[in-house]
């Protein structure tokens, strides 16, 4: 306990995170309606509402519509490839254009020095390799005149 007391009495009067999925889920759902309180209390039954203790039934076997929910939880609206109109195909490849433009402007562009390093290392890699399989190749080459004889 501190000297004073008064963080031990702040951190009593503050609800402490939820310990369970289920409890952070209700306190969810209790702060997303806004016209009902938080249950506040403690354990792992905690802020638990009557909704959130039900079990979803199984696929098809409610009896009962369900309303769909909208806004922010909502699932995204499916869409209906048939009903979408392509256009013309001078409009499509504006449309591509376009995006292919934003996409290259969100390229992070290497400096001049930069590329004349990059472009060092290439060619001083592919004149090491150049040079690697060359000899590979006299060195066979004159194996094979060993084995076989000229």
């Amino acid at each position: 306990m501190s000297e004073d007391g008064e963080k031990d009495k702040e951190r009593a009067e503050r609800p402490s995170r939820p310990d369970t999925a289920a409890a952070r889920r209700a306190r969810r759902a209790s702060a997303d309606r806004k016209d009902t309180p938080a249950k506040a209390g403690t354990g792992a039954g905690a802020g638990r509402s009557t909704e959130s203790t039900k079990r979803p039934s199984p696929k098809g076997k409610t009896s009962e519509k369900v309303a769909k929910p909208e806004g922010k939880g909502a699932p995204t609206p499916k869409r209906n490839r048939r009903d979408a109109k392509k256009g013309s195909l001078f409009t499509r490849i504006g449309r591509f254009i376009r995006e292919v433009w934003g996409e290259l402007r969100k390229v992070i562009w290497p400096t001049r020095k930069q590329m004349v390093t990059y472009t060092t290392v290439v060619l001083f890699f592919l004149v090491f390799m150049v040079a690697l399989v060359a000899g590979l190749d006299f060195v066979f080459l004159e194996g094979v005149d060993v084995v076989f004889g000229d």
